[in-house]
């Protein structure tokens, strides 16, 4: 027999390949022996967030806290030999390096002692966070200026007696004091606590709207050492309006003026409002604007005066009136969507003021549309035209939109299955029976998981396509079916209706059902037949959910489907913390068990400094595992595993002389 003959050509020519890398039997072997030692170590913490909703302080501090783990491992370390109120200060000054150490210096008069006793507890802290980590992996986090000396710190184990490594050690933190680069040298070891603390984030969606810093909160991400984003409907949004989309720029505008949310648009983003608002005051100074006040966080601040809200309700109802206009031309141009129960502008009376929606007739509160022609109301006047297309123009043209939006796109998509849980924003639509819903928009009766890759490529289409082609037109056309279409997967209800509230009493025609899914989801079998279309079995598989909050002070469980699927929308946002009565839930999954974290509302970063105040969080473990997961367990480790495999075959293949050992062409 040949000695290639165990072989295929096309595995061979692969193994030939892969021999330039390891050309001897000594390095394929090392490295065979190097994925198998790191396979036995155990999982990485994985992190989850959902519906942040631009609440940047908030989100920020529980990244920097790790929703508790960070306290957690400095109460394991020190608990028994440190008063609560250092391990407070502590935990404070590796949240926050920069601000806390101000404040020390102020108030400390020996900062050489506080630094040198402060370094030995930030050291034995990177010692225990690192423990589950390769030194490899562990040097390649640590920032470089001070990589060898974290290095030599961490592993510079010593007795009481051994005084020669004592002294090493000693030495080497007070030659950083000495030299004045204390306070840098502290801020790296935090830095490196937070980054070992937690291996993945996972941010299951809705990181826009609502709040002021969506920006700063999108910055925080590219920063971070390794996420990845469920696309949350809000997000849809702005990657809609950044792709283009006039309809999703007047989208976005809408929410903004609604809660007097304009920072992140002007300062944030850069993109002048100066045209809506002069737009405004010539065409709506003397409208009705009473079905268009803006909802202000702060009733007493003095900033606000009546000027500026008459002109953010003017602005409001201007950018309305145009959304409604382009909703239109949108579900008129595809009667795909199955949504022309929402062309509503054309059924009103204006003579008796009422509309009439599926057959019933009800008064209108306000008809007082200047620049909506009756004869042709889904029509743009030439200033509206001129408007639009000068915000949309802003909204493509802001750089710092753009870098987020591109990285929204790398990083994310509509759903991802990792590590045996499958995490999304909104459902997966069904009807009240339990059967996966199936639609034909652009596709031909897709349904499941191969509706959600069919919609995630779709939304693709907006932003990578050549502009002006029929392909992103379409694409632009989806990414506002995803945020607001009939059963949208990211959506989850039968209609928005805004036209409704702003314009009807009736509390009826206010309704927006929702989808079977959050009915059905609280039956074990529906949420294992979900994990099964999503190529998921048994073991600990669940489904990590966003998009509806969790109505806490109601008795509502974040766990439904008998544990299969953890809802983590608990309400960081400020608006909804009345009805859900927490700040947010997160999910913590280590290589022991799953936790879930509820939050109170968070005080604010500046208290949080000057008083040591943390999140007040309560944990929950709800999953143990029978045993401690390890790296072979994960994603990661079955592709160490396929790697460990071709090094064997190589081995076989240098052994049975089908490759020769050293061959380098």
């Amino acid at each position: 027999m040949k000695p290639t003959a165990e072989f295929t050509p096309v595995k061979l020519e692969y193994l030939r390949l892969l021999s330039k890398q390891y050309p001897t039997v000594q390095e394929a072997s090392t490295e065979i022996i190097n994925l198998r030692a790191i396979q036995n170590l155990p999982k990485g913490t994985e992190h989850f967030l959902s519906d942040v909703h631009g609440e940047y302080e908030a989100f920020q501090h529980i990244i920097n806290s790790a929703s508790g783990v960070v306290r957690e491992k400095i109460d394991d370390l020190l608990g028994a030999t440190v008063p609560r109120s250092d391990r407070d200060q502590l935990a404070t000054l590796i949240y926050y390096p920069e601000e806390k150490l101000e404040e020390i210096e102020r108030e400390t008069e020996d900062m050489r002692e506080w630094y040198r006793i402060t370094f030995h507890r930030l050291i034995d802290l990177c010692c225990l966070v690192s423990a589950k980590y390769t030194r490899a992996k562990v040097r390649k986090a640590m920032p470089r200026d001070y990589a060898y000396i974290i290095d030599e710190l961490i592993h510079t184990h010593f007795e009481h007696n051994e005084a020669d490594k004592r002294d090493y050690y000693e030495n080497i933190i007070c030659t950083i004091i000495d030299l004045d680069r204390a306070s840098n040298f502290l801020i790296a070891l935090c830095e490196l606590i937070k980054r070992l603390a937690v291996d993945h984030l996972h941010l299951v969606g809705d990181i826009f709207d609502r709040g002021p810093g969506a920006d700063v909160i999108m910055d925080t991400l590219m920063d971070y050492h390794s996420v990845d984003i469920q696309w949350g409907n809000h997000d849809i949004l702005w990657m809609g309006a950044a792709s283009g989309s006039r309809t999703l720029v007047a989208t976005v505008l809408l929410n903004s003026l609604r809660y007097n949310n304009l920072e992140v648009i002007e300062t944030g983003y850069g993109i002048s409002l100066r045209p809506l608002s002069v737009f405004a005051e010539e065409f709506y100074r003397d409208c009705d604007i009473s079905r268009f006040q803006v909802k202000i966080a702060d009733e007493d601040d003095s900033s606000f005066t009546q000027r500026h809200k008459l002109i953010a309700s003017r602005m409001h109802k201007a950018i309305t009136m145009i959304l409604f206009k382009l909703e239109g031309q949108k579900i008129l141009r595809n009667p795909s969507f199955g949504m022309d129960d929402r062309l509503l502008l054309d059924k009103i009376d204006y003579e008796n003021k009422t509309i009439t929606i599926d057959g019933v007739v009800h008064p209108m509160l306000d008809t007082d549309f200047p620049t909506v022609d009756p004869k042709d109301p889904y029509a743009l006047t030439p200033e509206e035209e001129l408007l639009i297309n000068t915000l949309t123009r802003s909204f493509r043209h802001s750089e710092k939109l753009q870098r987020h939006v591109r990285f929204l796109y790398s990083k994310g998509g509509l759903y991802r299955v990792y590590n045996g849980n499958l995490l999304f924003h909104g459902c997966i639509p069904m009807d009240k029976e339990g059967r996966l819903l199936s639609f034909s928009i652009g596709c031909q009766d897709l349904s499941g998981r191969e509706f959600l890759d069919y919609a995630d490529a779709t939304a693709r289409w907006a932003y990578y396509n050549k502009p002006g082609s029929p392909e992103r037109q379409f694409g632009m056309d989806f990414l506002w079916w995803l945020w607001c279409g009939r059963n949208s997967p990211i959506f989850g209800r039968d209609r928005m209706t805004t036209f409704e509230r702003r314009f009807i009493a009736d509390e009826s025609t206010h309704v927006e059902t929702k989808n079977a899914y959050y009915t059905l989801y609280n039956d074990p079998t529906v949420c294992e037949g979900i994990l099964k279309e999503f190529g998921l079995e048994g073991g600990h598989c669940h489904i990590v959910n966003g998009h509806v909050p969790v109505k806490s002070t109601r008795g509502e469980s974040p766990v439904k489907g008998g544990g299969r699927l953890i809802v983590i929308d608990g309400g960081f946002c400020k608006a909804y913390q009345k009805t859900t009565g927490i700040a947010g839930y997160t999910l913590i999954y280590n290589s022991g068990c799953f936790r879930l974290v509820s939050h109170e509302p968070f005080a604010g970063k500046a208290e949080a400094i000057r008083k040591n105040w943390d999140i007040t969080s309560t944990s929950q473990i709800f999953e143990r595992l029978e045993s401690r997961a390890t790296i072979k367990d994960t994603d990661v480790g079955r592709e160490m595993q396929a790697q460990v495999d071709d090094l064997l075959d190589l081995l076989r293949a240098y052994r049975s002389g089908a490759i020769v050992e050293g061959h380098k062409t």
